[in-house]
């Protein structure tokens, strides 16, 4: 089955059985809430729609964002990314995936963030567990 990887330098700490996500967080400095949709493709991780509740330091909202439902909409044309990079310390707070209409905080599969290890990858790959998080 196609899901997620997530790990670091292709070293797999953890799997996700999901074909599709929502990657959610609050920007660390305006505690703004950002979520951003992917599909997981054979080619990378195709950014679908995202959505932001205002903007943040560093993060602007696209020109051509539409504001439904309290918060602002855009889709931005990009190939499929091979991989996310993303930062991951105590101090920003946790990432999340969504998915089954359920969000779940990194952590349940790798724990909370710790400071010797800052950063985490996430790409798509075949996975060979059926589990989701810890329930």
């Amino acid at each position: 089955m196609i899901g997620l990887c997530l790990g670091l330098a292709g070293v797999v700490w953890a799997e996700v059985p999901t074909p599709a996500f929502t990657l959610a967080w609050n920007h660390t400095i305006e505690k703004i809430r950002w979520e951003e949709d992917y599909r997981v493709t054979p080619g990378g991780l195709l950014l679908g729609e995202a959505r932001v509740k205002g903007s943040g330091a560093g993060m602007e909202i696209p020109d051509d964002a539409e504001l439904r439902d309290g918060a602002w909409h855009y889709q931005r044309q990009m190939p499929p990314l091979p991989l996310l990079r993303l930062g991951r310390t105590p101090e920003a707070g946790d990432y999340q995936l969504c998915f089954d209409q359920r969000c779940h905080a990194m952590s349940e599969w790798l724990g909370p963030p710790k400071a010797d290890q800052p950063a985490l990858e996430v790409w798509g790959c075949t996975v060979q567990t059926a589990s989701v998080g810890n329930d």
